[in-house]
């Protein structure tokens, strides 16, 4: 579908530094059509991206909830890719989503922010990060350490099969 863009060019802002931080309500909307817009740059159409809508939504009392933990990379005040975190079980966790911007996709922002991810699970107690992956980042995934656990029907797309990986951080075993 579409190959990464180059790499940092030098621009103003991305020689800015990138802060992770958590995600505020009033941002749902924003997260929502990110998520859209990074789902897009593996060359859906725009049937398909319609079809996931509804499933990337971002809800503003999601990220407000103590059972998520939502957190967006911000290189000042342009949120440059988000993730969200929510615990399954007493030591397990999922990785509900990390998306990150086309403009930012391929300089290292989803790597921090799925190394926030873990070091958020972990702080919590948690011992593995569920993940449904769309195929398009599996290898992004398994680069982290992630290994494929099984497949599940897609939530959007009927008929559709996505990977799911499992993630064990060092030291959490």
């Amino acid at each position: 579908m579409n190959s990464l863009p180059p790499h940092n060019t030098g621009s103003p802002i991305e020689d800015r530094p990138v802060t992770l931080v958590p995600a505020r309500p009033e941002e749902a909307d924003i997260l929502g059509d990110l998520a859209i817009r990074s789902k897009a740059f593996w060359g859906y159409d725009q049937a398909f991206l319609a079809a996931c809508r509804e499933e990337l939504t971002v809800e503003s009392d999601a990220i407000d909830s103590p059972e998520n933990h939502y957190a967006v990379a911000r290189i000042g005040k342009i949120i440059a890719g988000f993730y969200a975190l929510a615990q399954l079980r007493d030591k397990q966790w999922e990785l509900d989503a990390l998306f990150v911007d086309p403009p930012f996709i391929g300089r290292g922002i989803g790597s921090r922010l799925l190394a926030h991810a873990v070091e958020t699970a972990v702080a919590a107690g948690g011992r593995s990060i569920r993940v449904q992956s769309d195929p398009w980042a599996e290898t992004f995934y398994r680069r982290a350490g992630a290994i494929p656990v099984g497949f599940e029907p897609s939530g959007s797309i009927p008929g559709r099969i996505l990977p799911v990986l499992e993630l064990v951080p060092v030291g959490s075993a």
